[in-house]
């Protein structure tokens, strides 16, 4: 199978490659093309790919272009790791949000917003070619962000997609490990949205095991999640990282202003990967791409494409239609489950009935979600400036007004309809 990576000049790519050399058992890959419009990174990031490969004593083909059309062309499957605008975009987002008061993040709040506008019409215009040019079962799968957003509107434009995101996979690898089990033994109660998400379960062999995790280890989860231990504790369930803009915005706010933003030291460390990635000896990911973010993103990416081409029918967390999975959303909304993965694609298992506490923010969220896609597809500042107005870390509409200015204004050189 030819798989393609648009983006591949990330400097994610060593550990998505990593994942795929690991499991070539797994996922029969004959040729990996990295696509990328950055003709001066995309040469660092393919080299050591391709070394990183060898050093496998993997067979498979590896290169590199900057030609969307000849990197997608026949391919089996294409992987989406896209961020327009770059670090430095990325770095604004976390930074404007905070005049008005509000969070400044790149998946949530205005921040991500912003992402979803630039990133939607360059997804669909990259599915589109896709469609017209790789294999005509092909898969398309989306880590990127905001990922919910994403997959929804590839989805709504008919591409067989799914959506990925590394949390779930990254809970899961550490019970597994503090229990000394293998993965494959444990089980989450995983449930919301992309980037909004719960587990209210833990099983391993089919026992349940968060009680115990919580009362021998909620100080050590609380302080990797960034919220309170009380918090956790009365809630009894594990929310994800990205819960605490909610559960803790303004105190998030006042940590973010005059702090460096993520997205700086993120660039920081992207130059020096690309510094080591620039050596030609070196033939595995270094111990630094830990720091970029992204754990086990290899293992999940390599493991649904492994069971979406061989139709498997193991379980995996992915973003996919709700269908009436969780009743109080609209069956197109995209959600973020457990999910049977097979040739036909990921069809989410039941979940048990979600507390209001919870499927209210779920509903919420969901309901901006789709806010959002309209003002990513068709454009125009009411259109911005509703989804801002919709979303439950804003909904004033002072500050959703002078929100919106700020979004235009930073983004003026993405948006083709301003």
């Amino acid at each position: 199978m030819k798989l393609t990576v648009v983006g591949g000049g990330s400097t994610y790519t060593p550990e998505l490659v990593d994942g795929i050399a690991r499991l070539r058992d797994r996922l029969p890959v004959s040729e990996l093309v990295l696509v990328d419009p950055d003709a001066t990174r995309l040469p660092l990031v393919g080299g050591v790919s391709a070394r990183i490969m060898a050093a496998y004593g993997h067979p498979a083909k590896v290169r590199w272009t900057t030609d969307l059309e000849d990197g997608v062309e026949g391919a089996g499957a294409v992987l989406l790791q896209l961020r327009i605008g770059g670090q430095a975009a990325r770095a604004r987002d976390e930074t404007w949000p905070l005049e008005c008061g509000c969070v400044g993040q790149e998946t949530t709040g205005a921040g991500g917003l912003a992402k979803a506008l630039r990133t939607v019409p360059v997804v669909l215009d990259i599915a589109d070619t896709v469609r017209r040019l790789a294999a005509p079962d092909a898969w398309i799968i989306d880590f990127t962000n905001p990922v919910g957003i994403v997959t929804r509107a590839l989805l709504d434009a008919g591409h067989r997609a799914v959506g990925l995101c590394n949390v779930a996979i990254g809970f899961q690898r550490r019970f597994a490990s503090a229990a000394g089990v293998d993965p494959s033994r444990v089980a989450l109660d995983h449930f919301g949205l992309n980037h909004l998400t719960w587990i209210r379960g833990v099983r391993i062999d089919g026992e349940e095991v968060l009680p115990q995790i919580l009362a021998e280890r909620a100080e050590e989860i609380a302080e990797d999640i960034e919220l309170p231990v009380p918090l956790v504790q009365r809630l009894g369930v594990i929310p994800s990282y990205y819960l605490r803009y909610y559960y803790q915005h303004d105190v998030v706010v006042e940590e973010l202003r005059g702090a460096q933003t993520r997205g700086a030291a993120v660039a920081d460390i992207e130059r020096r990967l690309l510094e080591m990635y620039a050596d030609p000896t070196l033939d595995r990911k270094p111990d630094l791409l830990a720091e970029r973010g992204g754990a086990f993103y290899s293992e999940a990416a390599a493991n649904l494409l492994a069971s979406l081409v061989a139709g498997t029918g193991d379980v995996q967390v992915a973003n996919v239609r709700n269908n009436g999975t969780m009743p109080f959303l609209a069956d197109d909304a995209v959600i973020e489950v457990p999910a049977l993965i097979g040739g036909d694609g990921a069809v989410p298992l039941p979940v048990a009935a979600v507390p209001p506490r919870y499927s209210g923010l779920i509903s919420h969220v969901s309901a901006y979600e789709e806010v959002a896609l309209e003002a990513a597809l068709l454009g125009g500042r009411d259109r911005v400036f509703e989804a801002l107005l919709a979303h439950p870390l804003i909904g004033q509409y002072d500050p959703a007004e002078r929100l919106t200015d700020l979004l235009l204004h930073e983004n003026k050189d993405y948006l083709a309809w301003i």
